[in-house]
């Protein structure tokens, strides 16, 4: 029986999770479980689980789940000190990062400290910290299973080869709502309208993300970290079908690809699982059905996000930090309505050029940066 820790549970990633422990409960069991703020179904999640620890970042909703789960003997944590005492349960083999945001940080890092495999699907982890993780996992002896479609598929075209024989990374993209649209077009518009994403069942801000090229160009910057490839080898393909997941291009010229149905389940479970391949329901694969696989190059003038985020992946240090903190209060302003969907673009930029550069930032002036970028936009 293998324990989990999930951190994000009420999230997208951490349900389609728990379904994964749904249909193998012969094999996993839920340790811990933990989330911003949703007491509600984290209560729910709790009674149908049984974890020995639960945790709530918002200590206010802690305290109303603690007393509404008085009678199921689960302990419950709240804040920063919560979630990392949580990460670190002893008892448990591996942890699920899937809380959005830099909060997933010091959490992860607790984890890999007890000594966690950590099937990761946090961006900012490795995007503003890196530097730190990807050592700091070494050092324990902790793997690193990447849980977001396009690294897992990474992940397992790199079965076929050595990482010395890696020419290049595919990294494919679906275009997100907006594929196609030219600059004068996106002026207009709405948070509603991107948020309509063609494939993928994700999370308001991934979704926005996605609509900007922004989510791809934080999946470079993950890319870089977990696989040691230069940003300069890791090449972005508009593919608008969302079957080919990403490849793997190796020095003789071969391309290993994995293809499958837009479903988050396989990438988590195969996490979970690794390196065993287990059962999983739902749809299949009918390449018949799909007829045609297309590709386009990104259109980088149009969608800045991504060459935005090269920018910092190339410049390094806390830039990527910069970049990730601009872009999360920009997201936020926009599903407001307080902004266009443009100005996401200038926001970024703008903090880019402003706030103070570090060329290599410990944890705690990773965090300075989140606040100086915030502060500097605010």
């Amino acid at each position: 029986m293998k324990k989990i820790i999930i951190l994000g549970s009420t999230g997208s990633i951490g349900t389609q999770t728990l379904d994964i422990v749904r249909g193998n409960s012969d094999a996993l069991s839920v340790a811990a479980l933990a989330a911003g703020h949703n007491d509600e179904m984290l209560e729910e999640q709790i009674r149908e689980f049984h974890p020995s620890v639960a945790v709530l970042y918002d200590e206010a909703a802690a305290a109303r789940l603690k007393e509404r789960t008085a009678d199921t003997g689960c302990r419950i944590l709240s804040g920063m000190e919560g979630l990392t005492e949580a990460a670190s349960l002893a008892d448990a083999d591996i942890v699920v990062g899937a809380m959005v945001g830099m909060i997933g940080i010091r959490p992860t890092i607790a984890a890999i400290e007890a000594g966690h495999d950590i099937a990761l699907a946090n961006k900012e982890t490795l995007v503003c910290a890196g530097h730190v993780i990807m050592p700091l996992a070494k050092k324990n002896k902790v793997r690193i299973l990447p849980v977001d479609s396009e690294h897992s598929a990474i992940f397992q075209s790199l079965r076929a080869g050595e990482h010395e024989e890696i020419e290049k990374i595919l990294l494919t993209a679906s275009g997100g709502p907006f594929r196609g649209r030219k600059k004068e077009e996106l002026a207009d518009m709405t948070a509603a309208e991107a948020l309509k994403h063609p494939n993928w069942d994700m999370g308001p801000k991934v979704t926005i993300d996605s609509s900007t090229l922004v989510n791809k160009g934080l999946e470079i910057m993950e890319a870089h970290w977990l696989f040691d490839v230069p940003v300069e080898n890791i090449e972005v393909y508009i593919h608008p079908q969302s079957i080919i997941h990403s490849a793997v291009q190796f020095q003789d010229g071969a391309v290993i690809a994995q293809l499958g149905v837009p479903d988050m389940h396989i990438p988590i479970q195969y996490a979970l699982f690794y390196p065993e391949r287990v059962p999983l329901g739902g749809r299949r694969l009918d390449l018949f059905e799909t007829a045609s696989l297309t590709f386009e190059r990104p259109d980088t003038d149009t969608f800045r996000g991504l060459s935005l985020a090269v920018k910092a992946a190339r410049r390094g240090g806390n830039m990527p930090t910069v970049f990730n903190a601009a872009n999360e209060a920009a997201v936020r302003r926009f599903l407001k309505n307080e902004i266009r969907f443009p100005d996401i673009y200038a926001i970024i930029d703008d903090a880019m050029e402003h706030v103070s550069y570090s060329e290599d930032p410990s944890i705690e002036e990773v965090f300075a940066t989140e606040k100086e970028t915030l502060e500097y936009i605010c």
